[in-house]
């Protein structure tokens, strides 16, 4: 720019000198206009895994000898899987955990999130506990989210987080972050929702359990959320509308964007 100005200078003198017009003055340059302030990037969880584990399936009620099958869970063992719960009206757990992780995954995705899911629709059998743990680690997932609703007494209601307990020499590592992601995800659902806390286990949402497969065998952050008790006929309605489920896929979002952002 300087080397710029000296030359129209000059050649304004010049032309001055010969007795032609003078060169009107350059123009200053005109300031650069303020940079606009930053904006939320539209894809937040760019670069993030996310494995959403729809609990049960549809196919396990028919086969009982591969679901009943114990499995290793590290301090003990479980069957590989279970059949789930209903409501009064008879819908049942696994089409509920389907449908909702059916809402959710196209929310993670517009947000940049790779997501697994840990079955491939509601037709087949399992897969066992161990099997949906292994999903997640060989992801190298960075939140595991397992769903799933309550099948407690009809008079409990409301949902709540279960978070890893301690293994000593297994889950060292996954424990506190696990811990921030079963926080944000209680607090994003009851907001978004106002499903208040379960009245009849765990405390403010939230429960710490070791004897949960999925969770005792993952080497990834990871929660389980039972959504509402299937069993109550306040949260049953709720869990049975479309339309309300979309409102907790919206809830969960916010709360998986907001342990991973």
């Amino acid at each position: 720019m300087r080397a710029y100005l000296v030359t129209l200078t000059l050649s304004a003198a010049l032309s001055t000198a010969c007795g032609g017009p003078a060169a009107p003055a350059a123009a200053p340059e005109a300031a650069s206009p303020a940079s606009p302030a930053p904006t939320p990037s539209a894809a937040p969880l760019r670069g993030k895994t996310v494995v959403l584990d729809p609990g049960h399936n549809g196919g396990n009620a028919s086969h009982p000898e591969q679901i009943n099958r114990p499995v290793d869970v590290i301090n003990g063992t479980k069957p590989c899987n279970t059949t789930g719960t209903e409501t009064d009206a008879g819908y049942p757990e696994h089409a509920f955990t389907w449908d909702l992780a059916g809402r959710l995954k196209p929310m993670l995705e517009r947000m940049g999130a790779k997501v697994v899911l840990t079955r491939p629709n509601d037709k087949g059998v399992g897969p066992c506990v161990t099997e949906r743990a292994a999903i997640g680690n060989e992801a190298r997932a960075d939140a595991v989210l397992s769903i799933h609703g309550d099948g407690a007494a009809p008079r409990g209601h409301g949902f709540h987080v279960i978070m890893p307990g301690l293994l000593p020499g297994h889950n060292d590592e996954v424990i506190e972050p696990s811990r921030r992601l079963g926080h944000a995800v209680r607090d994003a659902y009851r907001a978004g929702t106002g499903i208040p806390y379960a009245n009849y286990v765990a405390k403010d949402g939230l429960q710490t359990r070791t004897d949960l497969g999925g969770l005792n065998l993952s080497t990834r952050p990871a929660v389980f959320i039972e959504c509402g008790n299937m069993r109550n006929p306040g949260d049953a309605r709720k869990m049975s509308s479309p339309a309300f489920r979309q409102r907790m896929a919206t809830s969960l979002a916010t709360g998986l964007r907001d342990f991973l952002t």
